[in-house]
């Protein structure tokens, strides 16, 4: 997999049967390193520098001087790395939420076509679509980033294939049943979710980062302090957060750091300093430091920053270990990740890119809701009132943003104050790319009345799922919670509870929709764009079609198109006066 790439270096990634040396060969550039041990799994991360900034050029990986990849007889292309350049437009792509089941008629029919999968087979040029001249479909060259925004693998809703082999281990009648268990268990699940041949050359030809969400390591994870509590007096959470942790840390976090960022992490330097030593195993090790963080997750911080020269800064948030889940002082983000947070959010770029797993701006709906449970949860309405308020916020998981109103409630002061330029030049957008919720969307927020004018256009980008949709069900239920009524409704609720004023409001530019899709973007200066791709079936289930589902722009100057403002404009007034309608008649009854 190749992960971490800058303008003179590249990051490579390797899992291997058994002890080895692996060396990687780009032109005149090459590297070694030696694998290290992890429960019996043998892994190695290899270090590519002084490579021209802007170039792109093939690259082979070798295990004990045994070339290994590409592949003798590879259908794909002959990998490539290419590193960034100063002042070339930043183009990458954004998505979360995908299972790993068979691409064939049976796979497509409970989960339809594996988006990821799709938008590999046209990069590879491996399908022939018929609107092959679209630049959105047809992409001159390779994206610059993959970032996946959580739920890249499912440890609690396990495939067939999964459960056949966590069933050739161990009872499943017995707990966690056919949830994972164990290290050798995520390891065989990542395996299973990266190891498809498309998917396989694709990770290895584009970089990727990633961030964890709840089915990483469990449905609603951390959701409250009640729900952490009820998890804790099992048999078994203990081992599945010690193993969901170890292996993210293994197959994601490593990754995601720049050499220098490795170099100081605390668990790399270990790695490092038993390196050449086959037979240390730093299972032990990694179960230590997963209990640790898992217990005081302020010693160490799995958000992150990548700097794109002054076009954009990406801000990758955990909003899941981070949490803060005291009832009487609860946050998405506990004091030290807030502070980091704090200090990352500023201006002088083009594009403030802020990527978090769980939406920052739900649908008014649903926001309103998840404000309405907290407050509730929290003792509003008294101790029964409380009591259902948290089977409400789990029952629904009711656990994002809009559910730590704290939390929500000054990120939104500092990405407005980013916005208003007084946290250095303002960019041209703040815009912050989500999954987690099934349905995609693009909302755009202005301040709320009063609120100081923003130089900016602060948007919301959700890209979801990559390949897990909802039932038909649960759309129409998250449809009506995203328009109508929903939104006025909402608000009343939340302010029955005493739920402040947000300082921005927000609606729909585009959507939702619920297809399996994946999301593109690129930058230009101060323009933005992007699209939404699927995969559609034709007449072969193993090679997918790559079409459009929807798109989003704004102009060399920032700004959406004239028409689009001036049809906002329009369906703002209609909206604002059906919903006053609305109001006038909830007061009424």
């Amino acid at each position: 997999m190749l992960r971490y790439v800058d303008t003179t270096s590249a990051s490579v990634w390797v899992e291997t049967r058994g002890a080895a040396t692996v060396d990687v060969r780009r032109g005149d550039a090459s590297a070694s390193a030696r694998t290290f041990v992890v429960h019996g799994h043998h892994y190695a991360l290899v270090e590519l520098d002084g490579l021209e900034p802007g170039s792109t050029d093939t690259y082979t990986v070798s295990v004990d001087g045994e070339q290994v990849w590409p592949e003798v007889g590879s259908p794909f292309p002959v990998p490539v790395i290419a590193t960034l350049e100063e002042g070339r437009p930043l183009s990458m792509a954004f998505g979360s939420c995908r299972t790993s089941v068979s691409h064939d008629e049976a796979g497509n029919k409970t989960h339809g076509v594996d988006a990821l999968r799709a938008w590999a087979l046209r990069l590879a040029d491996q399908v022939d679509p018929a609107d092959a001249d679209d630049p959105d479909l047809a992409p001159d060259r390779l994206p610059d980033l993959m970032l996946f925004l959580g739920d890249q693998v499912y440890a609690d809703e396990t495939t067939d294939e999964m459960r056949a082999f966590i069933e050739s281990r161990r009872d499943i009648e017995q707990a966690p049943w056919t949830e994972l268990q164990d290290y050798e268990e995520y390891a065989h699940l990542y395996a299973l979710a990266w190891s498809d041949p498309a998917n396989r050359w694709l990770l290895s030809t584009v970089p990727s980062a990633m961030i964890f969400d709840d089915h990483d390591i469990r449905d609603d994870w951390n959701t409250s302090d009640d729900w952490r509590r009820e998890m804790e007096a099992t048999s078994w959470w203990h081992g599945r957060i010690v193993a969901g942790l170890g292996s993210y840390w293994v197959y994601q976090h490593l990754g995601n750091m720049s050499p220098a960022e490795r170099r100081a992490d605390e668990l790399y330097a270990t790695v490092l300093a038993h390196e050449g030593d086959d037979e240390h195993d730093f299972g032990p090790t990694i179960d230590a430091f997963a209990e640790r963080v898992d217990q005081h997750p302020q010693t160490y911080r799995w958000s992150y920053t990548r700097e794109y020269d002054t076009q954009v800064r990406l801000v990758v948030v955990d909003s899941r270990a981070a949490r803060q889940l005291d009832p009487d002082d609860r946050a998405l983000l506990d004091p030290d990740e807030a502070a980091w947070l704090d200090e990352q959010l500023r201006g002088d770029v083009d594009h403030l890119l802020v990527g978090t797993s769980l939406p920052f701006l739900l649908a008014r709906g649903l926001h309103h809701l998840e404000a309405f449970s907290e407050a509730l949860a929290g003792g509003a309405w008294g101790e029964r009132g409380g009591r259902v308020g948290e089977r409400l916020r789990t029952l629904v998981d009711l656990e994002h943003w809009g559910a730590f109103q704290s939390s929500f409630q000054a990120v939104a002061r500092q990405a407005m104050e980013v916005a208003a330029g007084e946290r250095g030049r303002a960019p041209s957008t703040v815009t912050f790319l989500s999954g987690d919720v099934h349905h995609s969307y693009v909302s755009e927020a202005e301040p709320a009345e009063g609120g100081r004018p923003l130089r900016s256009t602060v948007l919301q980008a959700v890209c979801s799922p990559i390949r897990n949709p909802l039932s038909r069900n649960m759309r129409f239920a998250t449809a009506v919670l995203s328009y109508g009524v929903a939104g006025p409704v909402g608000r009343l609720a939340s302010k029955s509870v005493h739920v402040a004023d947000a300082p921005l409001t927000w609606r729909y530019a585009e959507g939702p929709w619920f297809d399996n899709n994946l999301a593109c973007l690129q930058v230009d200066g101060p323009s933005l764009k992007m699209w939404w791709v699927t995969g559609e079936v034709i007449d072969d289930h193993e090679r997918p079609r790559l079409a459009k589902v929807a798109s989003y722009e704004l102009d060399e100057h920032g700004n959406p198109p004239a028409h689009e403002r001036v049809r906002e404009r329009f369906v703002r007034g209609i909206r604002r006066r059906y919903r006053d309608k609305v109001k006038d008649r909830v007061r009424q009854r």
